[in-house]
């Protein structure tokens, strides 16, 4: 996986909660660790207890609706933890190349 496609993947989880995720303005939190083995983690909180939707297919002329289609191809996994009535944690597994240097 191309350090890139890690980069879309982040840009679209805190974009998601920006635009649906956000309660009363409150901040959200993004989190990327690269494990040792070259595989990379993501995680995107906000403070909505509401789930992601994997929307339709849809048009090429919508300007929204692919966020999680794009995860969906381009992650080797994902899902959602809910933090009780305070939130949820979107997460990504990217695996690497076995090479360490993504920095």
């Amino acid at each position: 996986m191309a350090r890139h496609d890690v980069v879309l993947l982040v840009s679209e989880l805190a974009t998601n909660a920006v635009c649906h995720g956000l309660v009363l303005e409150r901040e959200f939190e993004v989190a990327v660790t690269v494990l040792a083995d070259g595989d990379c983690f993501i995680e995107v909180s906000d403070e909505s207890p509401l789930g992601p939707e994997l929307r339709g297919s849809g048009s090429w002329e919508d300007e929204n609706g692919r966020g999680l289609r794009l995860l969906d191809a381009l992650a080797d996994a994902w899902g959602v933890w809910q933090r009780g009535r305070h939130g949820k944690t979107v997460w990504a597994l990217v695996r690497g190349t076995g090479d360490t240097g993504w920095a």
